[in-house]
């Protein structure tokens, strides 16, 4: 791999993981020259590395110019809790493969990133299966539903309690009472879709 790969590859994963973290809110604009700069990088790289991540659906590029993290709709925040839903129950269908690692425990404690933490425990989910595809469409909804999980973060009454449930019965293995806790979970975050986008709409005015 050339040393211009290694920096746009080096690149993408850190804005990934800037986009996970809450450094940028939906809405937001991300300019090359200034991730350029901050990253102490030439602005190349950093165009291909955004370029990558609209491929991937975490950024997406406006007809007027700039990438930009998407601000969903109702409609589409709706669509993404239900279909990384689906892919979770898939996951807890088909049951740990022969090769899955036991998950390291993860203690959910209050002082702790809970959005981390979800991503985490969802994407252990994901890879226990065996089956790429799934496993990487997982990370893939996990990694355009951070940055909401954190932008809504306080909308969500008992959040560590309500973690620590899903991930008691993904300890246990017991995938029946898993999935049950994931309908609970993407029940609660569907009702809350208007108050959610809402929030998220005042946060990106704030930016303008």
């Amino acid at each position: 791999m050339t040393t211009s790969h290694s920096k746009i590859r080096l690149l993408y994963a850190r804005v990934r993981r800037a986009l996970q973290s809450g450094r940028y809110i939906p809405g937001q604009r991300i300019d090359a020259a200034t991730l350029a700069a901050e990253l102490n990088t030439s602005e190349i790289p950093a165009r291909f590395a955004l370029a990558r991540l609209v491929g991937r659906g975490l950024l997406e590029q406006h007809a007027r110019g700039g990438v930009y993290l998407p601000l969903p709709t109702e409609v589409e925040l709706r669509e993404r809790y239900d279909w990384i839903q689906y892919l979770l129950t898939l996951a807890c269908d088909r049951g740990p493969g022969r090769f899955h690692r036991d998950l390291r425990k993860l203690d959910v404690r209050p002082e702790d990133d809970l959005v981390k933490l979800t991503w985490q425990l969802f994407d252990a989910i994901g890879e226990s299966t065996d089956k790429m595809f799934l496993h990487d469409e997982i990370k893939r909804c996990n990694d355009r539903l951070a940055p909401i999980r954190r932008a809504k973060h306080h909308l969500i009454e008992d959040p560590f309690e309500e973690l620590a449930h899903l991930n008691q019965q993904w300890e246990a293995r017991n995938m029946p009472a898993l999935k049950l806790a994931l309908d609970d979970y993407h029940a609660r975050r569907r009702q809350l879709v208007p108050c959610i986008v809402a929030t998220l709409r005042q946060q990106a005015d704030q930016l303008n």
